[in-house]
């Protein structure tokens, strides 16, 4: 007769992701490194796809905890580049079973009048079209798996309007009406497609803004604090876990109550 202890149960339903396969862009800082730990602890293969070659110094701190996690650098913006990051990943692991296509920059913010095209363009080619070419090439290899599920990193700005945002603003909102297409299209292959829209998150980033931008940041948070990149890490957890197989199409604001006001 064989004994489980309760300890031991407990671990293993915890472990929702073993034998599972990742990919997370943008996960050498912030919401995706956050997400990456997470999701590593959690039993899953991961591999960090980053422009950054923190990624690197990234996989060998969760090395020493026994993840199982690798680093290919990767330009979202480059078809070539996302397309050699699957490819590896498979080539390594086997299947690929989770994207999470987390990488995104800010804006310098300003009028429309005053837009600089340039600037533009580079905040849709990393936050939109980025997230494209990383789902395109995802499913296809999905599709060879048997399945999976895509998270895509929307924002409270994809929902809300806020002065002077203008590229970063319409790159999340397409996201979010991009993986709801998406999710309809594969809604039969066992493909899911959700969205997280987090709102202001404790990041590097935030912190080097001016005091007074992160004071009203801070203001318009209902639960009177900002986020942290763990919490929304563990949304993705759920989204990324045959927890949440109901779900496609789905956007969960982790926003503290933003949108609720």
């Amino acid at each position: 007769m064989t004994t489980v202890r309760a300890k031991d149960l407990a671990k293993e339903a915890e472990m929702t992701l073993a034998g599972k396969t990742v990919v997370v862009t943008g996960g050498a800082s912030g919401i995706g490194a956050a997400v990456a730990r997470l999701l590593a602890r959690d039993g899953a293969a991961v591999v960090i796809g980053d422009l950054s070659s923190d990624g690197a110094s990234v996989v060998e701190s969760f090395a020493q905890d026994g993840a199982v996690v690798d680093f290919i650098r990767t330009d979202v913006t480059d078809e070539q580049s996302v397309a050699r990051l699957m490819d590896d990943t498979m080539e390594k692991f086997g299947r690929l079973d989770v994207l999470v296509a987390n990488a995104g920059v800010p804006e310098q913010k300003g009028p429309v009048h005053e837009l600089d095209l340039t600037t533009w363009q580079r905040v849709l080619d990393i936050n939109l079209t980025g997230v494209v070419l990383c789902n395109k090439h995802a499913v296809a290899k999905m599709l060879q798996s048997g399945g999976g599920s895509i998270i895509n990193m929307a924002s409270i700005l994809a929902h809300v309007g806020q002065a002077n945002s203008t590229a970063y603003s319409a790159a999340k909102a397409a996201v979010v009406n991009f993986t709801r297409s998406a999710a309809l299209t594969y809604a039969q292959q066992n493909i899911r497609f959700n969205c997280v829209s987090p709102g202001y998150v404790s990041t590097p980033l935030l912190a080097e803004l001016p005091a007074t931008t992160r004071a009203q940041m801070l203001g318009k948070m209902p639960i009177g604090r900002l986020l942290q990149p763990d919490e929304i890490a563990e949304v993705v957890r759920f989204l990324a876990s045959d927890r949440s197989s109901s779900l496609t199409g789905s956007v969960i604001n982790a926003d503290g109550g933003y949108t609720a006001a």
